[in-house]
C-alpha cells in the first residue's frame, strides 16, 4: 500500500492524503490551500492523479482546509462517493456553496476594480459547482465499519475539534492506518474531548500546535477583558471568526459573560449568514457536543443576525461600543474584510482573533504587529488594539496531542507528523520520538511512502 502526502505537509492547509493499492485509490481529505500565495497557487495546479481515477474520498471534517477542494475534483471528473459523518455532511452543505459564492464574489470584485493580474479573474469553482458536489456525500455513523472500496474497512471516531469532526482509521489488506484529523481540546467550551485512538500500524497526526501549549488563562476572562477595555474607550470589538466552530463558541461565551455580569450588555452582531445556519445545526446534532437545548437556544440568541449586504454595510457606520463577529477567521476573505477597512484604523476599536492564523494570511500579519495590511488592493492601517485569545483555540496543543497518541494501545510501526508549520511539525516529531522511541517523520509535499 502506498501513501502520498498531497497536502497538509509543511503547512496547516490543503490536507490531502492518497492511499493506493492494486490499482484502487482512496483519498483522505480534500482540502483547499489558504494563506501564502505560493500555497494558494497549488489550488489551480493539476491534481497528482486524474480525479476520475479516485474510487472514493473519506472526509475527516468540514473545514475548508480539509473539504474545500472537493468541488474542484468533481469539476475535473471525480464521480465517486464522499464518506463522512452526518454533521460533516450537513456543515459541508453550508460551507462549500458559501466558499464557491465567495470565490465568485472575489473574482467579480477584482474584475470591477481592476486589481487582479488575471483578465478576467475567475473563481476556482462556483457556488453551483459546489452544490453539485454535495450529491456525492454519503453519511456514516460513528463507530460503523464501512467499505468505501471492496476489502477496505473504514471507521470514524470522534475527534472533538468541530461538530462532526472525526479521526479516520482504515484497514486495507493486513495493514491499519490511522489519521488523527484535527484534534480538539480536552476542555473545549462546546465540544467533547477526542476519543482515545485504536491501534494502527501507521499513524498520521496533525501538529498545528505541535511546538506549544495553550495559555492556562480562562478563555472567558480573556474575552471579557478585551471587550471591557474596548467598551471603556467607546470602541467596537471586531472578531474575525471561523463561521463554523469558533463563531458558535464566541456566541456562547458572550452569552455566559452577559449572564455572569462580567461584560456590559453591548449590542452584538453575527455578520455571517452561514454562521447563523451552522449554529442551528448544533441543535440538530444534539449529543455531539456539551450543550443542551436551552444552552443551544441561548447561543443562537446571543447576537443579532445580519443577513443582507445592505445591513452588513451599515455596521461599518457604528460609532458606539458593540461586538461584531464576522467571517472569515483568518481575515482571508468574506465580510470581515470590509469591517477591517472601517474599524482597523481607529485606536478606540479592537480586533480580537480566536483561532489559528496560518502563515501568509492577513490574520497572521495583524497578530504579528503589521502596521498595515492590503485589502482589496489598498493598504489599510492597523491602529486598533489587536488581541489573540490563545486559550480559545479549537486545536489540541502539544501536550494534548502527545496525550492522544500516547493512548495508543500498541506501538505503531511508523508515525507521520503533518498539518503543521515546519517548526511545529518537527517539534512534535522530536517529542514523540524521544518519549516513545517510535519511528517518526515529517513528510514533504508530494512525498510518497510504501506501507
Amino acid at each position: 500500500m502506498r501513501l502520498s502526502f498531497l497536502g497538509g505537509a509543511g503547512t496547516v492547509t490543503g490536507s490531502k492524503y492518497l492511499l493506493e493499492h492494486q490499482g484502487r485509490r482512496l483519498l483522505v481529505d480534500a482540502g483547499l490551500y489558504q494563506g501564502l500565495k505560493q500555497l494558494r497557487l497549488r489550488n489551480w495546479a493539476d491534481f497528482a492523479v486524474a480525479p476520475a481515477s479516485l474510487d472514493a474520498i473519506v472526509l475527516s471534517h468540514a473545514h475548508l482546509d480539509h473539504s474545500g477542494y472537493i468541488p474542484r475534483l468533481v469539476q475535473q471528473g471525480f464521480a465517486g462517493p464522499v464518506y463522512c459523518t452526518a454533521a460533516t455532511r450537513d456543515l459541508c452543505g453550508l460551507i462549500l456553496p458559501d466558499s464557491g459564492h465567495l470565490l465568485e464574489e472575489e473574482a467579480a470584485y477584482a474584475n470591477r476594480h481592476g486589481f487582479s493580474r488575471h483578465q478576467p479573474a475567475l473563481p476556482l469553482y462556483s457556488a453551483a459547482e459546489a452544490r453539485a458536489a454535495l450529491r456525492h456525500f454519503k453519511a456514516r455513523e460513528w463507530g460503523e465499519r464501512f467499505e468505501p472500496i471492496p476489502g477496505v474497512r473504514v471507521c470514524l471516531a470522534r475527534a472533538g475539534h468541530l461538530l462532526g469532526a472525526a479521526s479516520v482509521r482504515i484497514e486495507w489488506q493486513d495493514r491499519a492506518i490511522l489519521f488523527s484529523g484535527d484534534l480538539g481540546r480536552s476542555d473545549d467550551l462546546l465540544m467533547t474531548p477526542p476519543q482515545p485512538p485504536e491501534a494502527a500500524d501507521t499513524v498520521v497526526i496533525e501538529s498545528t500546535y505541535g511546538d506549544r501549549a495553550h495559555a492556562a488563562a480562562d478563555p472567558l476572562t480573556e474575552l471579557a477583558s478585551a471587550i471591557n477595555r474596548t467598551a471603556a474607550r467607546g470602541g467596537v470589538v471586531l472578531v474575525p471568526a471561523f463561521a463554523v466552530g469558533r463563531a458558535q463558541a464566541l456566541l456562547y461565551a458572550v452569552h455566559l459573560l452577559r449572564e455572569q455580569g462580567r461584560i456590559p450588555r453591548l449590542p452584538a452582531f453575527l455578520n455571517s449568514p452561514m454562521a447563523a445556519s451552522a449554529t442551528a445545526l448544533y441543535r440538530a446534532h444534539a449529543g455531539e457536543h456539551r450543550l443542551d437545548a436551552e444552552a443551544c437556544a441561548a447561543m443562537g440568541a446571543a447576537a443579532q443576525i445580519v443577513n443582507s449586504v445592505e445591513d452588513s454595510k451599515r455596521l461599518n457606520d457604528i460609532r458606539y461600543p458593540a461586538i461584531i463577529i464576522s467571517a472569515s477567521g483568518m481575515a482571508s476573505g468574506g465580510r470581515v474584510l470590509h469591517h477591517l477597512k472601517a474599524f482597523a484604523p481607529d485606536p478606540r476599536n479592537s480586533i480580537v482573533f480566536a483561532g489559528y492564523q496560518a502563515a501568509g494570511t492577513r490574520g497572521a500579519a495583524i497578530v504579528a504587529g503589521a502596521a498595515s495590511v492590503k485589502i482589496h488592493g489598498q493598504q489599510v492601517a492597523i491602529r486598533a488594539e489587536v488581541a489573540m485569545l490563545g486559550a480559545m483555540s479549537a486545536h489540541a496543543d502539544r501536550n494534548e496531542l502527545l496525550a492522544w497518541i500516547g493512548a495508543l494501545p500498541a506501538a505503531p510501526r511508523q508515525v507521520f507528523v503533518t498539518h503543521g508549520e515546519p517548526v511545529a511539525a518537527d517539534a512534535l516529531r522530536q517529542a514523540i520520538s524521544e518519549r516513545h522511541g517510535w519511528p517518526c517523520a515529517v513528510p514533504e509535499y508530494r512525498g510518497t511512502v510504501e506501507l
